[in-house]
């Protein structure tokens, strides 16, 4: 005999998760930093996974659909709710991460010898466009190629 399942609705399952999930940021604290070097080894295992995840037909046309399903309204309330509290305290939490993944690009920058700056709009000024640009673009594939 058929039977159905009894589900609470989304905002009851919506409320529940809210008042557990919250009070468990001790848990998440104590608990996620022994995980990165699990994190760490899957997520690297899983590379040919996440190619073939890119790769699938019609991908770009699901993340666009996704894009679409959450919205900017979502996008511009979840700054106001979380993003504006969380930006200065993630950009602390960041500066030694930022320091030492720009360090290679900003010895790259000091040692370039750039061509002399022309008159505005001179192709002279692309040129020294593109020294930079050739110069960060070959450190970035490198740097790439080393962490792959």
């Amino acid at each position: 005999m058929p039977r159905t399942i009894s589900v609470k609705s989304a905002t009851e399952i919506a409320q529940k998760w809210a008042d557990v999930t919250g009070a468990r940021a001790s848990y998440y604290e104590s608990e996620t930093p022994g995980a990165a070097a699990v994190w760490e080894a899957n997520t690297v295992a899983a590379g040919g996974t996440y190619k073939a995840g890119i790769s699938v037909a019609g991908i770009d046309k699901r993340f666009v659909g996704g894009v679409k399903r959450a919205g900017a309204e979502k996008f511009s309330r979840k700054v106001k709710a979380v993003g504006v509290t969380r930006y200065s305290p993630g950009v602390s939490a960041a500066q030694a991460d930022m320091a030492k993944n720009f360090a290679d690009f900003q010895a790259v920058l000091a040692g370039l010898v750039i061509p002399d700056r022309g008159p505005r709009g001179s192709d002279a000024n692309y040129a020294i466009v593109s020294v930079v640009g050739k110069a960060l673009h070959t450190k970035r594939l490198a740097v790439l190629a080393a962490t792959s």
